[in-house]
């Protein structure tokens, strides 16, 4: 399908010869002798890019380009006129036309500048697409009252500029919430820098926030940008805030108050404009009593709190997280979708996820690789999921003995041992092997070895 343009222009000469050239380069034109006219066919035909001219009689062109612009944001315009000024030109750009071409036109010049502006739509629209792809993907699934609750807030604090510390237990699913509320906040379109403030080393920590300059310490080669400066205009996510010592939260606090930073080595200020939203898996109140965090950088970021959470409090959500995991699951490796039976559901239910959505997610994506069947059912729940299971099969030293064979009580013991050990380990098999001592291909085919017995 072609591009679809309207032309807009008093004089019948432009439209006839304009119209004719630009329909032999492949466009789809259609002309309009006024703004009232043209008004009239956009509400129609609704075209790609609009064409018009600012001196006609009626409502002149930066009146109808208000009133384009007002019903038909998307719609491209280029203003055509033969009495341009500059303040012309700042006056149309101000309303939303792309490009502004003077007369006697030049049909190259128009070309160029239509295909600019198709460009510049098509661009916009795939960002759209882009930005509400990613919206789908951190979002939060569930539609229990707690999660209702919180999808509430993150929507009402989104809009805002102003500073939020989310509170939850680890893998509650904290940065999500963050990568949310960055998505739907007036920033979206500006950076969204995360911070790891527990992984980053004490010594290096003040170079990582707000960087440093050649020669500050001894490696530094060349001059960093800081996360402060990378995030100006954007957002700044501070996870595990808590974790920081109170030197580096003084720091922060600065930072915080002046909205300004000095990278390491350097003299210059540099002022950064910044949302933070911050995050603790601890209570910061009962961590301030301790002498462990700063009361006055406390109340500088916990403007808007918004907790995140247990998955243990929000039960009826198993089943939607369980089956976006194990679609995500199938798509991410090009698989068939497996189901998952209502009595496996049923056990899951009955967990306490001391773990939360991680240690859920990591659960679905094991069973998702090692049950072959095209369901998982409740035989395929490892049995440290199954309350009442784990109750009547936890192995005792007597219930050792009570094995014929050397060969029984062995399998039994390697059985309880590894899923101990998973369940630790949140599931993640490769952690599992190394800390055991073995390898991961191994523990792979003992855990498939003992489907039969439900582990």
């Amino acid at each position: 399908m072609f591009p679809s343009l309207l032309i807009v222009d008093d004089e019948p000469s432009i439209l006839q010869s304009l119209g004719g050239l630009l329909s032999d380069e492949g466009f789809e034109v259609t002309t309009a002798a006024n703004g009232y006219e043209a008004l009239k066919t956009i509400e129609v035909e609704s075209p790609d890019l609009v064409l018009l001219d600012i001196w006609m009689p009626g409502i002149d062109g930066i009146e109808t380009l208000k009133e384009i612009k007002k019903k038909s944001p998307n719609i491209q315009v280029i203003i055509i006129t033969g009495h341009g000024t500059i303040e012309t030109a700042v006056k149309a750009t101000k309303l939303g036309a792309f490009d502004l071409i003077e007369k006697p036109l030049s049909i190259d010049k128009v070309i160029v500048a239509i295909n600019n502006a198709l460009n510049f739509r098509r661009l916009e629209e795939e960002n759209k697409y882009l930005r509400k792809k990613t919206l789908e993907k951190n979002s939060i699934n569930g539609d229990s009252p707690k999660t209702t609750e919180l999808k509430n807030n993150i929507a009402k604090a989104a809009p805002t500029e102003t500073w939020i510390l989310i509170i939850g237990e680890n893998g509650t699913g904290k940065e999500l919430v963050a990568r949310m509320i960055h998505h739907l906040s007036p920033r979206a379109d500006q950076p969204l820098i995360d911070v790891s403030c527990a992984a980053i080393p004490e010594n290096l920590i003040e170079s990582e926030l707000f960087g440093h300059e050649k020669g500050a310490f001894p490696g530094a080669a060349s001059r960093k940008i800081g996360k402060f400066e990378l995030a100006s205009n954007g957002t700044i996510f501070l996870d595990e805030i808590g974790d920081m010592s109170l030197k580096t939260q003084a720091k922060i606090l600065r930072v915080l108050q002046e909205q300004k930073i000095q990278r390491v080595g350097g003299s210059r200020t540099i002022s950064v404009d910044v949302r933070v939203i911050a995050a603790s898996n601890k209570n910061l109140e009962e961590e301030i009593e301790k002498g462990r965090f700063r009361e006055d950088l406390f109340y500088r970021l916990n403007v808007l709190p918004i907790d995140v959470p247990p998955l243990r409090k929000r039960i009826d959500d198993i089943p939607v997280l369980v089956e976006t995991f194990l679609e995500d699951f199938a798509i991410q490796n090009r698989d068939r979708k497996k189901k998952i039976t209502s009595d496996a559901l049923g056990i899951l239910s009955r967990y306490s996820w001391p773990g939360n959505v991680r240690e859920l997610k990591n659960l679905v994506e094991r069973l998702a690789i090692l049950v072959d069947a095209g369901a998982i059912d409740s035989r395929d729940i490892p049995d440290a999921y199954n309350p009442e299971a784990n109750s009547e099969n936890d192995l005792t030293e007597y219930q050792f003995l009570n094995f014929d064979t050397f060969k029984k009580a062995r399998s039994a013991f390697e059985q309880a041992f590894i899923t101990r050990k998973l369940i630790q380990h949140r599931n993640n098999v490769t952690k599992t092997a190394e800390a055991i001592g073995v390898g991961r291909s191994f523990l792979y085919k003992r855990i498939k070895s003992f489907k039969g017995s439900r582990l």
